[in-house]
């Protein structure tokens, strides 16, 4: 008998694991266009601060406001090379990940946010969303903390749907990539010590 439950358990899990429709959100930091009216960025991190100082997590009406007017404001490659910077690495990032769907999403600044892009999956069908950022290093607010309550957040709208971070990165990874191109770029060679 323990044979066939260790059997079902696992045709259980295989089977779902082939129903799991899956896709990736690629998440940047987003920056505002160049020709964006600064007083608007100004007035947002401003009440951004004041509300974080305040502990509150919510956005004001007019904080929501300034924040939507400014992610949707027209990017071009010219006035925003962040965001076209991003979408090119996402372009260079999904053939390797094999029929695996690949969106990007913007931390800030930017359209689409996290929220939106997790949001446009779930309406497609997707069941298993991995999100992973292009901050790479540890200790800073959008990747360590931000991020994840976002992914609270989708998970207490999308309690079905498996949403999983990709994050921290293995640090060593991270020193082999960027010793990598260091070698690569300037012909450095390991010296001896």
């Amino acid at each position: 008998m323990d044979n066939n439950v260790k059997l079902c358990n696992i045709m259980f899990h295989s089977l779902a694991s082939m129903m799991s429709k899956k896709a990736v959100i690629l998440v940047g930091h987003g920056a505002p266009a160049s020709d964006t009216p600064k007083n608007w960025v100004s007035e947002l991190k401003s009440l951004e601060a004041q509300r974080k100082a305040k502990g509150i997590s919510s956005m004001s009406d007019r904080e929501a406001e300034l924040d939507a007017q400014i992610r949707s404001w027209p990017r071009t490659p010219e006035t925003d090379p962040y965001k076209s910077g991003l979408e090119k690495l996402a372009a260079k990032l999904q053939p390797k990940l094999i029929g695996i769907p690949l969106i990007v999403a913007y931390n800030e600044f930017c359209c689409p946010s996290v929220e939106e892009s997790v949001a446009q999956l779930v309406t497609e069908g997707f069941n298993h969303i991995t999100l992973v950022t292009t901050m790479f290093t540890p200790g800073g607010s959008h990747s360590e903390k931000e991020i994840p309550e976002i992914i609270a957040q989708m998970h207490q709208l999308y309690p079905d749907v498996f949403l999983e971070y990709a994050w921290p990165f293995e640090l060593e990874h991270i020193a082999d990539f960027l010793a990598g191109h260091l070698k690569q770029v300037s012909q450095l060679t390991p010296t001896s010590s």
